[in-house]
């Protein structure tokens, strides 16, 4: 007969747990935004207990914004990562806002739909300066790639980037009043993209006729 001994669980340094934990938070809220979140599922899919949640990251809402920072840094770092690959920027720009990539950018699970909820939340006492803050850091992003494209003359270089940039977060902040009310939306959003694109080319200045 053998002799059984009782299971230990592995206990991770501090950092790993850490991170384990706004991971798991970043899937919850992904998938359920906020108000529907409960720490106890996010517990759960880490193995720890509530209490240590707290202990990490001192409230839901704590916990919340570290999730939203999480995930603009990962999409910042996916959109400076095509860019950094030798891609135009009009090209990375056009194959993040496609339509099609936005839908499924938005679906529950995604960053998007935690990007939409947080939108939803700008006015809760307890979130509303860390969501503007984490909509400030997106649009500085994108006005960083703008710079980018106008350094090597793919961006137009009478735009001003931060405005350019908060226009583009506006187009994608406004798909779900666009889903709601606009019909043909299919239609409507490849317009929309493609003009909000094209506003940010340089404007083809046609060779001289040769004497």
């Amino acid at each position: 007969m053998t002799e059984s001994h009782p299971r230990t669980r592995t206990r991770l340094p501090a950092a790993e747990r850490r991170a384990s934990i706004l991971a798991a938070a970043t899937e919850v809220f992904s998938e359920t935004g906020y108000q529907r979140g409960k720490v106890s599922d996010i517990a759960r899919r880490v193995g720890v207990t509530e209490p240590v949640v707290f202990q990490n990251f001192g409230s839901k809402s704590a916990l919340y914004q570290a999730a939203l920072d999480h995930a603009t840094e990962a999409v910042s770092a996916l959109l400076n990562r095509a860019a950094d690959s030798g891609r135009p920027v009009p090209e990375v720009l056009a194959t993040f806002l496609d339509p099609a990539h936005m839908d499924r950018f938005h679906q529950p699970g995604s960053h998007g739909f935690l990007f939409a909820d947080a939108a939803a939340l700008a006015h809760d006492p307890a979130l509303g300066e860390a969501l503007r803050q984490v909509h400030r850091h997106f649009a500085d992003t994108l006005a960083d790639l703008l710079r980018r494209g106008q350094s090597v003359g793919t961006i137009r270089d009478d735009v001003e980037p931060h405005t350019a940039a908060w226009w583009l977060v506006s187009l994608l902040a406004g798909r779900a009043f666009r889903t709601a009310v606009v019909p043909d939306r299919d239609r409507v959003e490849a317009e929309l993209t493609d003009m909000a694109l094209r506003s940010l080319l340089p404007e083809k200045r046609e060779k001289p006729l040769s004497p």
